[in-house]
């Protein structure tokens, strides 16, 4: 029933930008924190950045001052605007929903990914 539906990713040069959307359906209430995690190849998934309910953010010193992330709460949905993108940016980019400090019911949900290529 809950479901993680993005959108946004494709192939840029470097310096370029991306706008990725992440909208989140389901019958889960408020969701407490969303973000944006991403593997590149023979690596491990790593967060890039996140967004709690009340907009507290938090990134990656890699994309800290290229990145932006925000959330509309009204629609369940979280971006992130990706600017002056590096060839080490290249990776699957995944979508997270979650409250995981929640004793009853806990969630942790992931979207599918969708594919960021920077090159020449």
């Amino acid at each position: 029933q809950v479901e993680l539906v993005e959108s946004g990713g494709g192939s840029v040069q470097p310096g370029g930008s991306l706008r990725l959307s992440c909208a989140a359906s389901g019958s889960f209430g408020s969701i407490y924190q969303m973000g944006w995690y991403r593997q590149a190849p023979g690596k491990q998934r790593e967060l890039v950045a996140d967004i709690t309910r009340g907009g507290t953010t938090n990134y990656a010193s890699s994309v800290k001052g290229r990145f932006t992330i925000s959330r509309d709460n009204a629609k369940n949905t979280v971006y992130l605007q990706m600017n002056n993108l590096k060839p080490e940016d290249t990776a699957v980019y995944y979508c997270n929903v979650n409250n995981r400090a929640l004793v009853q019911r806990p969630y942790d949900f992931w979207g599918q990914g969708t594919q960021v290529t920077v090159s020449s």
